[in-house]
């Protein structure tokens, strides 16, 4: 005896071993023993044999048209058996019924089940929209198939140049385009990006990178759709002083600028702040633009503003203008020592823009040292007096944070980038020069935050308890600057968090009620938002100047690298601001020299391959 039975969702056929009533015990024609319940059993036959039925069955189910099946049988519910008496005549034999039910089990949109061997013809739109969608699924095949021939013979499709970002950055996983290129990629062996470039969607390994940065945080351009209007200030004070400002080369959103006056026993320091707050007003079109941005993002050889070209040109503290600006002026001691702080908000005159490139071979300790023997203290450099003056203030300042000054050593490298080259031009930290800068600078955003803290005025402060630095509406020491109150308010053409301070600072100095009040949400929404936008920023620049590290390592052609080794087998690569494992790196202590072989770069994934190759010679 033999049986024709479904187990598993499979219709299978076999011999009977032994019947027991409620299953049976039954062996495939492979030889496959199993447990069949009686009711899963479908047919019982002696001949042909089961693998014999199996075989004409299923070349007899191939000439069966569902189609025509469906056309014929009435709309109830039926068996397979009955349909094979009407379809075949007469008494089927069990060839004919496994066929007929071979097809029907095969035909799910012309036929549900209703029980073992009980079916019923679909409804005839359920069919039509059954169909539909074989036939879409056959086109898109052919589209998908069609498009991977064009992505593997180096095209890029018609349509898909706008669809590059998607398919990079944030791939919708059901598009055929998706499908397509994980496709082409696994027939041709490239990565997404390579395949991309090589059909032209990509003009550059850079443009790869920058272009993540782009899709996610300025999908729709780097453009402004605002850029005004812009307040009136006709009613400002103007300082008695001449302000300079200390910046890069490249800088051209100026926040800061400083200015000296010799008084009675001592001297007059000023620290001036370009003031944007003064025309850009909480919920005004200005402030949405700068919420949206957070802040300026920079890369090696580019940046994105924060703040429109109109809103910098007219607030930035530019050589020759008289422009607004919020100022903190300290009365000071011949020994520096502070007698009294005041702010003002005021128009302030600048002499000029000192650039670092320019002013650091006369701010060397060396050069200190000489000026400091002089009768009459000063550096050689027209502003030789103020120089000397505000290096003095920041020596003071320092030792009054009980802080010593950053020991040079560490080198940060800026990136001059000329189409697809990069220069690399190195620069010590800790300079004298970094050191006075950063004093000011600290100073005035402490001073203003224990301001703030005292007439109880809402800001965002910077904090830092046991070693972790964060953003909070909460006065809070900053135990690594150590001082009781840090705010950021001194570059608010670049930062949305000193934007929204200096707003506070200037209606606290003018009296006024300030914009963001305490526990209002602007606060918190605008530090929340900025918080997550300075890391996202950050990380992408760091991202940028790896691949422009490589790119240099590339364009120099080095076979050879140096490095000292940090720990284990992380080294910091020497001229390039790299950090890399080596993973054939021997034990080597910390702070040993070695020499690496550069087997492999990959500015696509931003990896460099290196190899142990010796001590560096003495």
């Amino acid at each position: 005896m033999n049986v024709f039975y479904e187990e598993e969702g499979e219709l299978r056929a076999g011999t009977v071993l032994a019947d027991n009533t409620s299953s049976l015990q039954v062996e495939a024609p492979h030889g496959r023993r199993s447990k069949v319940k009686a009711t899963h059993v479908l047919l019982r036959f002696e001949q042909p044999g089961a693998r014999a039925l199996l075989d004409a069955a299923r070349s007899l189910a191939d000439t069966l048209d569902a189609g025509f099946l469906w056309e014929v049988v009435a709309e109830d519910e039926f068996g397979f058996e009955s349909l094979a008496r009407e379809y075949f005549g007469g008494t089927p034999d069990p060839v004919q019924c496994a066929a007929l039910l071979l097809r029907l089990h095969a035909s799910p949109m012309y036929f549900y089940r209703r029980g073992r061997g009980l079916y019923r013809r679909a409804p005839e739109d359920s069919l039509k929209a059954a169909l539909a969608g074989v036939e879409r699924r056959r086109r898109e095949a052919e589209q998908q198939k069609a498009w991977v021939d064009e992505l593997c013979a180096g095209r890029l499709p018609e349509g898909w140049a706008a669809q590059v970002p998607m398919l990079l950055y944030a791939p919708e996983r059901q598009s055929l385009q998706v499908k397509a290129l994980e496709a082409a990629c696994a027939a041709s062996g490239l990565s997404a990006p390579r395949l991309l470039a090589r059909v032209g969607a990509l003009a550059s390994p850079h443009d790869y990178h920058f272009g993540r940065f782009l899709h996610e945080h300025f999908r729709h351009g780097t453009g402004f759709a605002v850029e005004g209007p812009l307040a009136e200030h006709p009613d400002l004070p103007q300082a008695p002083v001449v302000a300079w400002s200390i910046d890069d080369a490249a800088t051209t959103e100026i926040d800061d600028a400083l200015s000296v006056e010799r008084i009675a026993g001592g001297y007059r320091i000023g620290v001036h702040i370009a003031a944007p707050a003064l025309g850009i007003a909480a919920g005004s079109p200005l402030d949405a633009v700068a919420l949206s941005r957070l802040s300026t993002a920079y890369f090696p050889g580019r940046k994105i503003t924060m703040l429109p070209e109109p809103v910098i040109e007219r607030y930035s503290l530019a050589a020759g203008q008289v422009v607004p600006a919020v100022s903190l002026y300290a009365e000071v001691d011949e020994d520096f020592a502070i007698r009294s702080t005041r702010t003002a908000v005021e128009r302030v005159q600048i002499g000029g823009n000192l650039r670092l490139d320019a002013l650091e071979p006369c701010f060397t300790p060396e050069a200190l040292a000489a000026a400091g023997a002089r009768a009459v203290p000063a550096l050689d450099h027209p502003q030789g007096f103020e120089l000397w003056t505000l290096w003095g203030f920041a020596q003071r300042l320092l030792a009054s944070r009980g802080k010593q000054p950053e020991a040079p050593g560490r080198v940060e490298y800026s990136f001059i980038v000329e189409g697809d080259r990069v220069r690399l031009r190195p620069r010590p930290r800790g300079s004298p020069l970094d050191t006075l800068v950063a004093e000011l600078m600290i100073f005035a955003n402490s001073r203003w935050g224990g301001e703030l803290a005292g007439a109880q005025v809402p800001a965002i402060y910077r904090a830092q308890a046991g070693g972790k630095v964060h953003m909070t509406t909460v006065p809070s020491p900053h135990q690594g600057l150590g001082v009781a109150h840090y705010t950021w308010a001194s570059s608010p053409l670049r930062r949305m968090v000193d934007l929204v301070n200096q707003r506070q600072i200037i209606a606290w100095a003018l009296g006024e009620p300030p914009p963001h009040e305490a526990g209002g949400e602007s606060l918190l929404a605008a530090m929340r938002a900025f918080e997550l936008a300075h890391d996202a920023y950050g990380e992408a620049q760091r991202q940028m100047e790896r691949y422009w590290s490589l790119r240099w390592i590339e364009q120099e052609s080095l076979a050879e690298i140096d490095g000292e080794v940090i720990r284990e087998n992380l080294v910091r690569l020497e001229g390039v601001p790299l950090v890399v494992r080596v993973p054939s790196l021997p034990e080597r202590a910390s702070g040993e020299r070695v020499r690496l072989a550069v087997e492999r770069i990959d500015l696509f994934s931003l990896d460099i391959g290196l190899g142990w190759k010796a001590p560096p010679p003495a």
